[in-house]
């Protein structure tokens, strides 16, 4: 795992790599769930032509959602910090 020069971490601190595929960990991963599920799946094309514009189409529409785009990559066990109450552990 590669580290910054610039981050002091403390000496009781351990830093870890986050675990593949983590999308909790990693809010893009749920971005690209989105776009699957919601713009470019059950779909049926003819050429490459085709599966480009549909991804373009697919990233320009949510481009223009920035709303949406925070609320896919939100956790409100991220948001807030942990609770015991919450049922959530850290």
């Amino acid at each position: 795992m590669a580290h910054s020069a610039k981050l002091a971490v403390p000496a009781k601190i351990t830093r870890l790599a986050p675990p593949p595929r983590s999308p909790e960990l990693n809010p893009v991963e749920n971005v690209c769930r989105f776009m699957r599920e919601n713009r470019l799946s059950t779909r049926v094309l003819k050429s490459r032509e085709d599966i480009a514009a549909l991804r373009r189409d697919a990233r320009n529409n949510l481009i223009d959602r920035p709303r949406k785009i925070i609320s896919i990559g939100m956790r409100k066990w991220a948001q807030g910090g942990w609770s015991p109450r919450a049922g959530m552990g850290p």
